[in-house]
C-alpha cells in the first residue's frame, strides 16, 4: 500500500514527529481515518508551488477564453451586475 500513510491514532500517539518522518522519506503524507486516506500533508514550499500551478491554469485558460471570445459579458455589464448585487444585499440588511 502507502508507506507514507499515517493512521489517525498514530498521529495521535506520535503528533509531528511521525509526519516529519514520513515527509523526509516520501515528500507527503498521507492521514487514513477508519483504514481509509483522508488528508494529504505537504511541506509549505510544495503546497505554494502546487497553488501557483494552479492560479498559472486558471490565467492560462482565462487567456484563451478572451483569444476564442468566450465569454458572455462585456466588462460594462458585469460592473453593472456587481452594483445591482451590492444594492441587493444593502437592501436585506
Amino acid at each position: 500500500m502507502y508507506n507514507n500513510l499515517i493512521s489517525a491514532t498514530d498521529l495521535k500517539k506520535n503528533g509531528v514527529s511521525i509526519i516529519s518522518k514520513i515527509i523526509k522519506k516520501t515528500g507527503e503524507a498521507i492521514i487514513s481515518v477508519r483504514g481509509k486516506g483522508k488528508y494529504v500533508i505537504l511541506p509549505l514550499e510544495t503546497y505554494n508551488y502546487l497553488k501557483e500551478c494552479e492560479l498559472e491554469a486558471a490565467l492560462l485558460e482565462i487567456k484563451e477564453d478572451i483569444k476564442n471570445e468566450k465569454y458572455h459579458t462585456s466588462i460594462e455589464k458585469h460592473i453593472k451586475d456587481i452594483k445591482e448585487y451590492i444594492n441587493e444585499e444593502d437592501d436585506n440588511v
